[in-house]
């Protein structure tokens, strides 16, 4: 069994659990399915706070999506979120993404 299919067997069983939807999220992304990502990530963050890294993720989609904005929209929450949690360098790292992202706008 493939992680996609072990994970889609899991959700069957746990629909509400967030990391099988992150997981989900991570799988579909390797797969190049970047709108079932974004379905399993907002999922997830509805379910479970996040210290940022799945808003990297869903930024990174909505970029292969070419919708700048809501990447931008992402890294701004995350880095709320990263903030909270005291991850300095993804705050940077997050800061610097959306510069690049408002230069192409």
């Amino acid at each position: 069994m493939d992680r996609l299919s072990y994970f889609l067997n899991l959700l069957e069983k746990a629909p509400n659990n967030p990391m099988v939807h992150y997981s989900l999220a991570q799988e579909y992304y390797k797969a190049g399915n970047v709108e079932k990502a974004i379905e399993h990530l907002e999922k997830y963050l509805s379910l479970q706070e996040d210290e940022g890294a799945a808003y990297r993720l869903l930024a990174k989609c909505y970029e292969e999506l070419g919708e700048h904005q809501k990447a931008i929209e992402a890294l701004k929450k995350g880095i709320t979120q990263a903030s909270k949690y005291n991850h300095p360098s993804m705050v940077e790292e997050f800061s610097k993404w959306i510069q690049d992202l408002e230069a192409l706008a």
